[in-house]
């Protein structure tokens, strides 16, 4: 069960984490290539802060895009910003996000996302923490998969593994850490299939972020995951 609470502290202080490292980037570096296909580092960050108003609108009541062509307008309009913009719309928007949490009088009800989705408003924190820990680590500037809050990263993987459960063209698949941890994902259709590997490969494989090379593979082939 989510603890809106301690998730809210913890975006604090991954946001603070996130700030640090971003402030160190110059122009040059934030026109540079990050880890994701087709993105500047520029772009990562205008997507953190686009993403915190979008969670404002969900708390508050509105849709949490106009639309998916606006939001990805506003992501490329944003990405060329100089770094000392560009640092001051994340830090703003963060504390939009964590005021508007803060002002949310009901944290059971059901809140609409992109594409239908819906959910409970206590899960809309560590929504945000994984935005902010995953993208962190996608400006590729020294914070890697491996240096994830050890929690977090354990928590994540279950998040994901539960976005893929009953998904038809997954299969069934068992996942295990190195740590001992284990976690179920897929729908029921074909051979069943164990994962194993390291919680930072197991992480960046169910998010996009690996290819699952580093991974142990028992009972069929690694299962090719829808996107998210």
């Amino acid at each position: 069960m989510s603890d809106h609470v301690r998730d809210l502290s913890s975006v604090r202080t991954a946001t603070d984490r996130l700030l640090s490292a971003a402030a160190e980037l110059d122009d040059a570096a934030l026109a540079g290539p990050s880890l994701l296909p087709g993105w500047t580092r520029g772009h990562v960050l205008a997507h953190i802060a686009r993403n915190a108003d979008a969670l404002v609108n969900v708390l508050e009541g509105r849709p949490m895009y106009l639309s998916d062509t606006a939001r990805d307008a506003d992501i490329g309009r944003d990405a060329p910003r100089a770094p000392a913009v560009q640092l001051a719309d994340v830090r703003d928007t963060a504390a939009r996000f964590q005021e508007a949490a803060a002002a949310l009088p009901d944290w059971s009800r059901i809140v609409l996302l992109r594409n239908g989705v819906t959910d409970a408003a206590a899960n809309l924190p560590f929504r945000r923490l994984i935005e902010v820990e995953l993208h962190h680590v996608d400006l590729g500037a020294g914070y890697p998969l491996e240096a994830l809050p050890g929690d977090f990263t354990e928590r994540a993987i279950g998040y994901l593994a539960r976005r893929f459960e009953a998904h038809p063209d997954v299969p069934p698949t068992a996942l295990a850490d190195d740590s001992g941890h284990t976690w179920r994902t897929g729908g029921t259709a074909g051979d069943h299939v164990t994962v194993d590997g390291t919680a930072a490969d197991l992480l960046g494989w169910l998010s996009g972020r690996r290819d699952g090379g580093a991974l142990t593979v028992s009972g069929g082939a690694l299962p090719k995951l829808p996107a998210l």
